[in-house]
């Protein structure tokens, strides 16, 4: 086992892995920006080490000054958390050839599921069902809208190399065709220096479905259910429940061992997640995120594990602790984002924190680096904290969400609390009735916007 991990991330994040590390008597260094000098995970690791001025692209995401920080304090492995570089197959090699480990999936797993289409052409041949489309990227307006033709409108243009929603167009019909390709591309290129894009059957009503998978990089894998995280904006989740309210124990048996065998066939190490549109029965998957999710909590809620933990274990040699079989669904679990933003709009709304009380008692977990009189800075995502909430169903784990959305306390600066306010004065969110369309219509109704 490993006797120093160094966490490449910042925030709510940091802080779950430097509690996990604690628990199995690991020391702990967390990196940090100039700007998060008094963040609560730097306040928490065992050592700190500032690694750069407040930009990410200077310091959480400066290869350099990670690989340097792991020497001078000697960590031997390096937990990269979600988002900055937890998904970078280049920064995984580099850590590897610096003789540490990092702690997640090897690069070459992470290259094969970071571009779209070639994530599309492996999950089919591990007999994943995907949604019908292009075979491989679209060279150009004549041959989208041929493929257009094929597998019939309404269609999505994606940009192979993109994520976080963008470099996403629909075109409805044929005549939204070249519009809605070009932008595509253009988006792509701007975002991320690369205008390939490809193309898929757009499904009308579809729910936002996904697996965790993990597995031990040795042919063995699990399933430990799906996710169900249809409501959002921009393509950005801000609700997450397991177990999905739609999704029946035969459903869940198939599509989980189908994701947990293809996961084994390719010796997949550590915690991993398979994403799929879900419509009248049928799973398409869209794309695997090959780290932790930001979500992760609801699935531990329901199975009683700590997927940190886990991924430490595996990284460092060591056999899962749990089978398939040990995996049983206790209760439902729901997760709410809290994000540092001002509605209507969602604009970020970065301030000093004047007072802070997080929610308590029984079922409820409040995951947030937030602490009175903390400064968040302008510079890094806007999300702050993760409500978390268990009861012995769903009705159950809506009221003790309600309850604790009314003890949480956020004062100094606007935030999303109020949103939720609202959606569970809603009968769709208490029936489970919605899709990934729901909350754009709901915001466009309520709010005038989307």
């Amino acid at each position: 086992m490993f006797d120093k991990i160094l966490i490449a991330n910042r925030g709510e994040i940091a802080l779950r892995v430097i509690r996990a590390c604690r628990e199995m008597g690991i020391q702990s260094v967390a990196v940090h920006s100039t700007a998060d000098a008094d963040a609560m995970h730097v306040r928490m690791a065992d050592e700190s080490v500032c690694i750069g001025p407040p930009s990410g692209t200077q310091s959480y995401l400066s290869i350099p000054a990670i690989i340097s920080a792991c020497e001078i304090t000697g960590a031997q492995a390096i937990h990269p958390g979600y988002g900055f570089l937890s998904e970078n197959a280049n920064f995984v090699q580099i850590v590897e050839d610096h003789g540490l480990t990092f702690i997640g999936p090897t690069a070459e797993h992470i290259r094969i599921m970071g571009d779209k289409i070639t994530a599309k052409d492996t999950m089919k041949e591990l007999g994943v069902p995907c949604v019908p489309g292009s075979d491989g990227g679209v060279p150009d307006l004549a041959a989208a809208k041929k493929i257009g033709e094929e597998i019939g409108y309404p269609v999505i243009i994606k940009a192979t190399a993109g994520g976080g929603g963008r470099g996403m167009k629909v075109a409805k019909t044929a005549a939204d065709m070249e519009q809605a390709f070009m932008t595509a591309r253009a988006e792509g290129k701007a975002a991320f220096g690369n205008d390939e894009v490809y193309i898929e059957k757009y499904l009308t009503t579809p729910r936002h479905i996904e697996i965790q998978v993990f597995g031990d990089g040795k042919g063995k894998a699990v399933h430990l259910g799906e996710r169900d995280c249809s409501l959002q904006r921009r393509h950005q989740k801000v609700f997450e429940e397991a177990p999905g309210p739609c999704i029946t124990e035969e459903e869940r048996a198939r599509i989980g061992k189908i994701c947990a065998d293809a996961v084994a066939k390719i010796n997949y190490i550590g915690a991993g997640t398979i994403e799929f549109l879900y419509e009248n029965g049928e799973f398409y998957f869209i794309e695997m995120n090959t780290r932790l999710q930001v979500e992760h909590p609801v699935t531990e809620g329901i199975f009683g594990v700590d997927l940190v933990r886990e991924q430490i274990r595996v990284a460092a040699g060591l056999p899962m602790s749990f089978g398939q079989d040990d995996l049983v669904i206790n209760g439902h679990s729901i997760e709410v984002r809290i994000n540092a933003e001002k509605l209507p709009n969602f604009a970020p709304c970065p301030g000093k924190i004047t007072q802070y009380h997080a929610p308590g008692g029984l079922g409820v977990r409040m995951d947030s680096a937030l602490y009175d009189g903390y400064s968040i800075p302008p510079y890094y995502d806007s999300l702050i904290g993760k409500l978390i909430v268990h009861g012995r169903d769903r009705p159950e784990a809506l009221a003790r969400l309600s309850r604790a959305l009314g003890e949480l306390i956020v004062d100094g600066i606007d935030t999303t609390v109020p949103l939720f306010h609202a959606l569970l004065e809603e009968k769709d969110i208490h029936t489970g009735e919605y899709n990934i369309h729901w909350l754009e219509k709901w915001l466009e109704s309520n709010l005038g916007n989307s």
